[in-house]
């Protein structure tokens, strides 16, 4: 009878650990879908006890995203890993907090139409006005391509057509992002918050693929 009663015990702890790590994950779900303006997919998974949840403190969340409109920021795909989050989560309402400040690793996945996309968009444009400006000596960005794991970019200059496609060179260095004109050497720094560290950035697959870290804040 006790080890009957004991393996009821066992099988309630992990009952319960499964309920609490699917509203945590939930909570979860709700915070990042409330500030994205689209979010084609989401998994997330928790890496704690049933005690460790109940207190608040989790060993490591990784969550995985595809097709995310972030403040117009296009995302292809989005990993994310942190560790050793301490969280305040209201089981009444599904609201969560993060009492700490945790630092997440990152990773980010642009296409061509991605990328494309949010240069040529209303919020983001002012960027890609930059580039040519102070690396290709044009006034306007005509159009963006990865093409054989290489980024072209085409501006135009008082509206004239045929402008010479340059090919740009991408680096992280102290944690920030630099493209270089090939043709002309040129280099500018592409502007970010202060809190976000570059690790590396590269294309492959005709992908731009960037990994990072930054402190954890909604």
């Amino acid at each position: 009878m006790e080890r009957n009663l004991n393996k009821g015990m066992i099988s309630k702890r992990i009952q319960d650990k499964g309920i609490l790590a699917k509203l945590l994950e939930q909570g979860i779900k709700i915070l990042v879908i409330k500030y994205c303006k689209k979010i084609g997919s989401i998994k997330i998974d928790i890496l704690a006890s049933s005690n460790q949840i109940i207190k608040g403190k989790l060993q490591k969340i990784n969550i995985i995203a595809e097709d995310i409109n972030y403040k117009d920021l296009l995302f292809d795909r989005v990993e994310l890993e942190a560790n050793q989050i301490e969280i305040k989560f209201k089981l009444t309402n599904k609201e969560l907090n993060f009492k700490n400040n945790p630092i997440i690793k990152f990773k980010l996945s642009l296409s061509e139409n991605s990328l494309k996309t949010v240069l040529l968009s209303k919020n983001w444009s002012w960027i890609g006005a930059r580039i040519c400006k102070d690396i290709l000596n044009k006034e306007k960005l005509e159009d963006v391509k990865l093409r054989n794991n290489k980024l072209l970019i085409k501006g135009c200059k008082d509206n004239m057509t045929n402008n010479q496609v340059e090919q740009i060179n991408m680096k992280a260095e102290e944690g920030k992002i630099y493209l270089t004109n090939q043709t002309n050497n040129k280099t500018i720094q592409v502007p970010m918050e202060n809190k976000i560290y570059i690790e590396n950035i590269n294309i492959e697959n005709n992908l731009i693929k960037i990994s990072a870290n930054s402190s954890l804040s909604f």
